[in-house]
């Protein structure tokens, strides 16, 4: 189950769950939009991998209980800004290879 984790690691953006700005990694590292592609150049700076926009988990129980309600996001803030040095360096030695082949 997703965290779906309230903000960006890096910016520090609200994120809610129904954000459309949210993207994750497979480990679940959550940044904004902006992030990813303005400072990020679409590598996560935790794992290396790439990333996905963050799925929207229903407000309503439509079916089974799956819903906010039954499932909130979590409002565990994870505040940890890129070191843009290093991250420049992890992007210098992956560049050229997809996401899927790192």
């Amino acid at each position: 189950m997703l965290e779906l984790r309230p903000t960006c690691e890096h910016c520090n953006m609200p994120l809610p769950p129904e954000s459309l700005d949210a993207r994750i990694c497979s480990f679940e590292c959550t940044f904004c939009a902006a992030c990813v592609d303005g400072v990020l150049e679409g590598i996560c700076p935790n794992c290396g991998g790439g990333f996905v926009p963050r799925p929207v988990r229903p407000a309503k129980d439509h079916k089974g209980g799956n819903s906010l309600g039954a499932y909130p996001a979590s409002d565990r803030v994870r505040h940890r800004p890129v070191d843009l040095a290093a991250h420049a360096r992890l992007v210098a030695a992956l560049a050229g290879i997809p996401p899927h082949e790192r």
